[in-house]
C-alpha cells in the first residue's frame, strides 16, 4: 500500500508523534493505521523507560474545585525544563490530571495514574505517549485533596506553588489572603498543637545545648529554653505568623477579628524535595538533539 502525505498526516494527529516516526510506523505496518498507532504507542512506552531515570523537578502544580467549591485538589506534575513546563500541551495534561484527582474514589498515586482522561486512555498512559512526542521525562509526583464543610480558600503562585485552606466564617476574601500568606510564609501546621512532638523535642535539645553554653544559672538556662520554644512555634504556625499583609498582626488575631477558624490546609511547591543535577546547557540541548 503507499504511504500517502495524507496518511501520515491523520497518523500524526491521531498520535501526535513526528512525521518520520508515522511514516516509518506505516511502512512498517503496511499502511494500517490502527496498527501503526499501536506501535507508535509501544515505542512511546519504551522512550518512557528510556527517559525515566532523568530527573525531572520542572514543572506545574495544577488545582480543581468541586462545583459548590467545597472540595479541592492540588496535583504537582514534573518535567525537566521551564519551557516544556509552559508549554500547552504539559498544561493541558496537568489540568486533565487534576480533574481525574478530583473526581477519583482512592487515595493512592497509583489510582490516579489508572484513572481514565478524557482522551480515554489511562494518566499513565497519556504521560507516556507526552514523554514520547516531547522528549523529556514527566511525572506525575503526588496530589492533595482538602475537604471543608465551610469555606475552601485556594490561591496558585505563578503554577509553581499551590495551596488550599479549609476554614469556617470570615468570607471568600479572607480565603484568598490566607490561602496567599501560606504560600509565601510556609507554615508546617495550623497551630502549636500540631507540630509533632519529636520536632519540638528536638528544638528544644538544641537550644538547651545554646544556653547551657552560655553560663546562665539553671533556673535562667530553663526560661531560656522555654522562651526559644514558645519564638519557634510561633514562627512555624499559621497562627503564631505575622500576616503577610499586616505584620502588626498575627493570623490568630486576624481571625479572631473576623469570627473565622482554621480547619486545615495543603501546600505543594514544584520540585519540592528533589535534588536538582546540574548539567551544562550546551550539553543538554545535544542530548535533546540526539533524542536522548
Amino acid at each position: 500500500m503507499k504511504i500517502t502525505a495524507e496518511l501520515v498526516k491523520t497518523l500524526r494527529e491521531r498520535t501526535g508523534a513526528g512525521m518520520m516516526e508515522c511514516k516509518s510506523a506505516l511502512v512498517e505496518t503496511a499502511g494500517n493505521i490502527d496498527q501503526a498507532a499501536d506501535t507508535l504507542r509501544k515505542k512511546g512506552i519504551a522512550k518512557a523507560d528510556k527517559k525515566a531515570g532523568r530527573i525531572a523537578a520542572e514543572g506545574t502544580i495544577a488545582s480543581a474545585l468541586s462545583a459548590d467549591g467545597g472540595q479541592g485538589v492540588l496535583v504537582e506534575v514534573n518535567c525537566e525544563t521551564d519551557f516544556v513546563a509552559s508549554g500547552d500541551d504539559f498544561r493541558r495534561f496537568a489540568d486533565e490530571v487534576a480533574q481525574a484527582a478530583l473526581a477519583l474514589k482512592g487515595d493512592s498515586l497509583e489510582d490516579l495514574l489508572a484513572a481514565r482522561l478524557p482522551g480515554g486512555e489511562s494518566v499513565e498512559e497519556t504521560r507516556r505517549g507526552l514523554i514520547a512526542r516531547i522528549g523529556e521525562n514527566i511525572g506525575v509526583r503526588r496530589f492533595a485533596r482538602l475537604a471543608s464543610p465551610g469555606r475552601l480558600g485556594r490561591y496558585l503562585h505563578r503554577n509553581r506553588i499551590g495551596v488550599l485552606v479549609a476554614y469556617e466564617g470570615g468570607d471568600p476574601a479572607l480565603g484568598q489572603d490566607l490561602a496567599m500568606h501560606i504560600a509565601a510564609s510556609k507554615p508546617v501546621a495550623v497551630k502549636a498543637a500540631d507540630v509533632p512532638a519529636d520536632a519540638v523535642a528536638k528544638e528544644r535539645e538544641i537550644f538547651a545545648a545554646q544556653a547551657a553554653s552560655e553560663g546562665k544559672p539553671p533556673h535562667i538556662v530553663e526560661k531560656m529554653i522555654e522562651g526559644r520554644v514558645r519564638k519557634y512555634l510561633a514562627e512555624i504556625t499559621l497562627l503564631g505568623q505575622p500576616f503577610v499583609k499586616d505584620a502588626d498582626q498575627t493570623v490568630e488575631k486576624l481571625l479572631a477579628a473576623s469570627g473565622a477558624q482554621v480547619l486545615a490546609f495543603v501546600r505543594l511547591e514544584v520540585g519540592e524535595g528533589i535534588e536538582k543535577k546540574r548539567d551544562d546547557f550546551v550539553g543538554e540541548v545535544m542530548r535533546q538533539v540526539r533524542g536522548e
